[in-house]
């Protein structure tokens, strides 16, 4: 077969630095943009995303000539950078360490979609934590509580 083909989405999800709550409603849009434009100058592209204070959920059609790792820091490392430079505010700001990626069936894209986009109505109910935590139970991710948090 001449042709490399792939379908793989993956639900990205990392926190600011210590989880504080220092994403500016203001400058969402632009991020998730700017983002955006991260993943597709890796030839992937954003099909989602949702932010709230202290974290990001993106939903991402990854592509198949980058591993996971290498999009996650391109990502981390070029958004943090922009930020610093959108707002005196975020002239420190920082991601953590660590993220979750997962994979996505195409079946269930839409779901994951809306649960993206309903991130501000989500978190009047639950923190990042115990979201997250219930995230690596649903997928089967094993974890040990003293190295997820940063």
């Amino acid at each position: 077969m001449p042709q490399s083909l792939a379908q793989l989405l993956v639900h990205l999800v990392f926190s600011t630095k210590y989880r504080e709550p220092v994403l500016p409603d203001a400058h969402r849009d632009a991020l998730h943009a700017y983002i955006g434009g991260i993943i597709a100058n890796h030839k992937g592209t954003l099909l989602k995303a949702g932010s709230v204070a202290d974290h990001i959920h993106l939903l991402i059609a990854h592509p198949r000539t980058s591993t996971p790792a290498d999009l996650v820091q391109a990502i981390k490392t070029g958004s943090s950078k922009w930020l610093k430079t959108v707002s005196h505010d975020l002239s420190k700001f920082r991601w953590q360490n660590g993220y979750g990626i997962f994979s996505v069936s195409p079946w269930y894209r839409a779901t994951i979609e809306r649960y993206i986009a309903n991130q501000a109505e989500h978190h009047r109910k639950q923190g990042f934590q115990e979201e997250y935590r219930l995230m690596l139970k649903k997928y089967g991710v094993a974890y040990d509580e003293r190295y997820v948090w940063d």
